[in-house]
């Protein structure tokens, strides 16, 4: 028998990864917005691809829920029933706590650091009126304690799902003084980081997480009256 030797492996990544990987993200950007169809011949264009390693990566994007197939018509962004919504939110909650209660164990002082530049940034971005700047430093410190938590399982489970809401997660509207409450618990977050109040922090994470389903769920409403009918 032949032997294998050792530290050779196949690192190529698939085409069809790749575009998968890029369709994810103008999912989760809501350029491509919930029953919006697929348009295979605009995104071989756009990605210089054939038509085969997109189909295998819209099969791809089926099998996670990002994609509905529809018999003989192509494919859309899947949409989101309101019961749907509240049972994924209340999953991604409890995720974000036990990630909170893990990171906590294992976070360090650079971690925490760096988790306040982005909570700066992210204050100085409400004060300013500024949302894009606001939402992209808010998903980063969230994002940042998933990743404080050293579990990978937990991690690939939280991506997998907070991927289909994230759009409205980051992106929906909110009224002042949900805003102000909102910055009112990242610092909290900060201060239990600090000491490593694994408990609180759980607590605080899966209550601020419910805090925003209302917020969801009306962002999903308007992008689904607006999306293409089928």
């Amino acid at each position: 028998m032949n032997k294998i030797e050792p530290g050779i492996g196949i690192s190529r990544r698939y085409l069809h990864d790749e575009v998968a990987e890029r369709m994810r993200e103008l999912i989760r950007s809501g350029e491509m917005v919930p029953k919006a169809r697929i348009n295979e011949s605009e995104l071989t264009e756009r990605f210089g691809i054939s038509r085969t390693p997109l189909r295998e990566a819209i099969k791809i994007l089926a099998t996670e829920g990002l994609l509905e197939l529809l018999p003989n018509r192509g494919a859309r962004v899947a949409s989101i029933s309101d019961t749907e919504l509240e049972e994924m939110m209340e999953v991604i909650a409890g995720l974000e706590a036990t990630a909170g209660d893990l990171a906590c164990r294992t976070i360090t002082d650079a971690d925490i650091d760096a988790l306040l530049v982005d909570h700066e940034a992210m204050v100085a971005a409400w004060k300013a009126g500024d949302e894009a700047g606001y939402f992209s430093h808010n998903r980063r410190i969230h994002e940042g304690i998933m990743a404080a938590s050293r579990n990978t399982v937990l991690t690939n489970i939280y991506e997998s799902l907070s991927g289909r809401i994230q759009r409205s997660r980051y992106s929906a509207h909110q009224t002042p003084d949900q805003w102000a409450r909102a910055v009112s618990e990242h610092e909290r977050m900060i201060e239990l980081l600090r000491t490593r109040d694994g408990a609180a922090l759980a607590v605080l994470m899966r209550e601020h997480i419910r805090g925003k389903k209302s917020v969801i769920a009306a962002s999903y409403g308007v992008a689904e009256n607006a999306a293409e009918p089928v």
